[in-house]
Parts: C-alpha cells; sequence; structure tokens
C-alpha cells in the first residue's frame, strides 16, 4: 500500500502498547492522553524503539518485522522526524542545520535542495544565525525543513507546536497543510491536543491506555465516539465544531 502500516505490540515498564493501523499518503493525528502511547509509536515507527513483535511497513517497504527478522537502522528508513524540543545543534547556523540532515546526499544537491528550503520556508537572511538566535517559529521552520531536506518516505512529528503561543500554532499548521500538500507523504502527528487534530487531520487515530480506541476522520469521531473514553478526549461537538469552523 501507499503510506504506512503499522502493527505493534511492546511491553515497557508496566505499560503494554497494543497499536494496528494503517494510513496513506494524508495527514494523520495520533491523538491520546499523555502516556497513552503515541509517542512511543513514533519512535517505533522510525526506529528508535524495537517493538517485541510486530510489522511496520512505508509504500511497501518494510521497516521492521519481527516475524522474519527485519529490523532496519533509523538511516534507513528514509524518514523524517521531527523532535518535541526541535533538537536543532546549537552550535549551528541555520543553514548548518538544516545541512545536517542531509546525510547520503553529494554536497551539491544538499546545498541545493537547503536553499530551496530556505526559500520555501521563509529563512532567507537568517541563514547565519544560530537558534538562539532567531525566534520559535523560525527554530521550528528550521527543524521541519531539516527534516525535508532528504525528501522522506514519510514525516513524523512529535507534538512539534506544544511550545508555540497561538499565533504562532496557526502560522505553523498553515505550514504543515502546505507541506503535506507539495511533498506529499504520509504526515503523522502526535498530539493531545484535540483542536490542533481537528483542524490538520485528514484521519485521526485516537490511543487510550496503549491500544487504539477508533479511527476515522474528524468529523466522524467527533460525532460519533466509540466510547465515553474517546467522548471525554474530543470534547461536545457543539464546541469542538465551532474550533474546528473557526480554526482558533
Amino acid at each position: 500500500m501507499t503510506g504506512l502500516s503499522v502493527s505493534l505490540t511492546s511491553r515497557m515498564q508496566g505499560f503494554t502498547l497494543n497499536a494496528r493501523w494503517e494510513s496513506g499518503c494524508e495527514l494523520t493525528a495520533l491523538l491520546g492522553f499523555s502516556g497513552a502511547g503515541k509517542s512511543m509509536t513514533l519512535r517505533m515507527i522510525a526506529g528508535l524503539l524495537r517493538p517485541d513483535s510486530g510489522r511496520i511497513t512505508c509504500n511497501d517497504e518494510v521497516f521492521f518485522d519481527s516475524d522474519r527478522k527485519i529490523d532496519k537502522r533509523p538511516q534507513e528508513r528514509s524518514l523524517g522526524y521531527l523532535f518535541q524540543n526541535l533538537a536543532l545543534f546549537p552550535h549551528m547556523t541555520v543553514q548548518e542545520n538544516i545541512l545536517s540532515g542531509g546525510h547520503g546526499l553529494s554536497e551539491d544537491v544538499r546545498r541545493q535542495r537547503a536553499d530551496e528550503l530556505i526559500n520555501s520556508f521563509r529563512l532567507r537572511g537568517l541563514e547565519k544565525r544560530r537558534p538562539s538566535e532567531i525566534s520559535g517559529g523560525q527554530q521550528q521552520r528550521a527543524a521541519l525543513a531539516r527534516a525535508l531536506l532528504r525528501r522522506p518516505r514519510a514525516l513524523l512529528l512529535d507534538e512539534p507546536f506544544s511550545a508555540l503561543d497561538i499565533p504562532l500554532r496557526r502560522d505553523m499548521c498553515g505550514l504543515l497543510k502546505d507541506i503535506q500538500r507539495e511533498f506529499r507523504v504520509p504526515v503523522v502527528l502526535v498530539t493531545h491536543d484535540c483542536r490542533e487534530a481537528l483542524e490538520l487531520a485528514d484521519r485521526m487515530i485516537v490511543y487510550i491506555n496503549g491500544a487504539v480506541e477508533q479511527c476515522g476522520s474528524p468529523q466522524e469521531i467527533l460525532e460519533r465516539p466509540a466510547s465515553g473514553l474517546v467522548a471525554s478526549l474530543v470534547g461536545s461537538p457543539s464546541s469542538c465544531m465551532t474550533v474546528f469552523c473557526a480554526g482558533a
């Protein structure tokens, strides 16, 4: 299939994760309370954690298969990953940070793509500044540009906007929609913010206590929650639809 297919089981320090879902070339939000297993799933897709059992594929390429003893290293999975803390190198300039995402590319290709992304992400004029010398929104754009430099098979985002104020979050949400349209790759966004998921996602996957409780479009989940726990997470239809339509 085109997109991501995830089937994972993992037991870690008294917590059990059982996650099974598929996502096409769309923006998928993993929504759930803190500690539900969303970020753990993302790290397993990226190869930063190893599941006890299961299978992960992206565009029919097998990243992990416990039965077949396949477990590709993170650098072999060609994924873009944006951490919650961005993980920009403080001693590097904006340009150097973006270029650092080009492992395996030739120098000419790295620089050409970095220059294109600097233009696209409105970072022109900031290339020589360090992360501490630019704003939070500019840091976000630099980190996204670095994650996209290798033109990844999928983009994984772990609560990337949680530290931003509301105007910057709206700006970054618009940028993320543009990225999905331009690069046409699966985008998986981890969030515990229902409003963020409703505004951005084509598809929502709701995690409750380490398991997938419900999958569907934002409106389907909003209007027909599968359980009381899902309903408590997404809130009342009237209030959330107001937020959804207004983009507040």
